[in-house]
């Protein structure tokens, strides 16, 4: 075989892939209906924030970019399983394995930064209403963008430097749907135990920190209103309500993924189908069910539509 990058190893077999027909045609079903799902869901929003003036906010904008983000992070994977089982291919190359671990933990990244610039936009909306237009202007809701981007790359990237190098000379199967870094540091014909320490390390370490940095922000959030309204969080727990939903939703399979250091396969793969698939599904769902704006623009949009039919 050819080296790349010092190594025989040329691809991967994904053995997750491997499964009989009956399997393949209902993995092949219930991905697409769940990509479609996701895709027609975060579309809708998109399409909602930018035609809708009363969602032209701070708030809005910032989950537009999430649903930008989870129809990223789902079609990183997602789209490549169905190919891949329609055509009885098991395997990805060297490069496309590398490739897709950097878009997942870049893309996962961003998702983390603009889930705590959403806390910090419900801060400041709850406990300082009068000055919200002012903190969350335009400026600071892109620079919280760029920012989640930057971070997403230097999280990927610092990573890859340590992966890249090392020599993968002998087994090459990965059991699970995609490629990740701590599956493939496993194969690595070295000792690769520091190397993987530093990749859960890191992604440990972002995951929990970021995770426990929310949490504490909804408590602050709580703590104050409760002082300011004599105890009365009804509002507050609306107003929080989706984002906790759906904090919880993406930070627990990445708990388990990168926390745990050696997760059953089974428990990877069902953790896989729920952070890339069901939890972006269910996303669009949570933010329009539990939201007053976002309820009234559909009706509104909807009214449009019909009326247009009749004129």
């Amino acid at each position: 075989m050819d080296r790349v990058n010092g190594s025989v190893v040329t691809e991967f077999v994904l053995l997750a892939l491997s499964c009989s027909s009956k399997t393949e045609l209902f993995l092949i079903l219930i991905c697409f209906l769940l990509y479609l799902g996701i895709f027609l869901g975060k579309l809708f929003i998109l399409l909602l924030v930018i035609f809708y003036s009363h969602l032209h906010s701070p708030m809005y904008f910032l989950l537009a970019n999430l649903s930008l983000i989870d129809m990223a992070l789902s079609s990183t994977t997602v789209p490549k399983i169905i190919t891949d089982l329609l055509n009885d291919y098991n395997t990805v190359s060297f490069q496309g394995c590398i490739t897709q671990i950097c878009f997942i933990h870049i893309i996962g990244g961003v998702e983390m930064v603009l889930l705590i610039a959403m806390a910090f936009d419900r801060y400041t909306a709850i406990c300082k209403p009068l000055h919200y237009l002012k903190i969350m202007s335009p400026k600071i809701c892109v620079a919280f963008v760029i920012t989640a981007w930057v971070t997403g790359v230097i999280h990927a990237m610092s990573q890859f430097a340590f992966v890249i190098n090392l020599p993968f000379c002998g087994p090459n199967k990965v059991d699970s749907f995609y490629c990740d870094f701590p599956e493939i540091i496993k194969l690595a014909c070295t000792d690769a135990s520091k190397y993987e320490f530093i990749v859960s390390a890191n992604s440990g370490f972002m995951t929990m920190g970021t995770f426990f940095l929310l949490i504490l922000s909804y408590v602050f959030i709580l703590v104050i209103v409760w002082k300011r309204s004599s105890g009365d969080l009804s509002k507050a727990f609306v107003t929080l309500s989706a984002h906790i939903t759906v904090v919880f939703l993406f930070f627990t399979p990445c708990m388990f993924l990168y926390v745990w250091p050696s997760p059953p396969p089974s428990i990877d793969k069902n953790l896989f189908i729920v952070d890339f698939a069901i939890t972006p599904v269910l996303n669009p769902a949570i933010y329009t069910l539990r939201n007053k704006e976002i309820k009234t623009a559909i009706k509104r949009w909807s009214k449009k539509k019909y009326l247009a039919r009749f004129c």
